[in-house]
């Protein structure tokens, strides 16, 4: 072999090595295993959270304000959130009023149902079951995104428990948006979805959040902190993609009409992964329904502007302040 092959068999190799190295490198800046809920509750489950045992799960749930309320308000996570998204709403609802919020299972704390079944059928069930254990007779029910499609099916599978309900820029019209999340796409493909189970670039997660708000320079690094680890939950990046593939299942928004309940809309006009529209849709199904438009706001309004949002609630419910 002469010297100069030799030489051009060395560069190739150098290169190899540095090509290996950077992708060993990269792969480690993003690895990230799911870690176990043990290691994530000291920070994410302070009191007043509390873990109930409700079908064969150990659920995330907060339950604030007085027991003898007769009629409490519990509220529903959309997709990849938390109970947290409503603490704003919950600090100042529960001076007056017992407040529930839990983690859904495949979500928060709570992590992943032990059959796999995301269904919506199933979905309603466990708030059911979620109602049974904790002894409630009849509430207000509201939620935000998938949440509040879980709320509205609810509604109507068990009306003698739903006195009234609260939907957040809530699904349940077939999907119209204008822009979804990188974390969403992820999640409904198949092949790239099984690789983010071991892999989470944090910037993804940023990314997300900061698209579902109206104002992204309010997502602040704690913020972000909460949706990544999270995430991080062992088996709900798993369940995510069950998730998605339930939802592409059900389609029963011919049913909206049939809600009976007084119903209060509240919307972000800048939600982008549920446009508008879709609150006006909500509106004229749901006879004598509310609607409450919060223009600067987006897909999470709740958490965005708490204070606005349930300043709002509070009149829907007739709550003094």
């Amino acid at each position: 072999m002469t010297k100069a092959w030799k030489m051009l068999f060395s560069v190739l190799g150098a290169l190899v090595l540095v090509v290996t190295l950077i992708v060993v490198v990269a792969i480690a800046s993003v690895w990230a295993p799911d870690r176990p809920v043990e290691a994530l509750k000291g920070r994410w489950a302070p009191p007043p959270s509390t873990f109930v045992s409700i079908a064969g799960m150990s659920v995330h749930l907060r339950d604030q304000g007085p027991r003898n309320d007769p009629l409490p308000i519990v509220l529903i996570h959309g997709t990849s959130a938390s109970l947290h998204t409503w603490e704003g709403w919950a600090g100042e609802l529960s001076v007056a009023r017992r407040v529930i919020s839990f983690d859904l299972p495949g979500f928060g704390l709570t992590g992943p149902a032990p059959d796999n079944n995301y269904s919506m059928a199933a979905d309603v069930r466990f708030v059911g079951a979620l109602l049974d254990a904790l002894h409630i007779e009849r509430c207000v029910l509201g939620g935000n995104s998938l949440g509040g499609y879980i709320a509205w099916e609810t509604a109507l599978a068990m009306p003698r428990r739903v006195e009234k309900l609260i939907l957040v820029d809530a699904s349940g019209y077939p999907r119209a948006s204008t822009k979804v999340t990188i974390g969403f796409r992820i999640a409904a493909m198949p092949g790239v979805r099984n690789l983010f189970e071991s892999i989470l670039p944090r910037r993804v997660v940023e990314a997300s959040v900061r698209s579902v708000y109206g104002d992204p320079s309010k997502v602040s690094e704690p913020l972000v902190d909460r949706y990544y680890e999270l995430a991080l939950r062992e088996g709900n990046r798993h369940a995510l993609g069950l998730v998605f593939a339930a939802m592409l299942k059900v389609d029963d928004s011919k049913r909206i009409a049939e809600v009976r309940q007084p119903t209060l809309i509240l919307w972000g006009g800048r939600d982008r992964l549920i446009p508008p529209d879709q609150a006006e849709r909500f509106h004229r199904d749901i006879a004598g329904s509310q609607l409450v438009m919060f223009d600067d706001l987006g897909h999470v309004p709740q958490e965005e502007d708490p204070a606005r949002t349930v300043a709002a609630v509070k009149r829907f419910l007739d709550i003094p302040g």
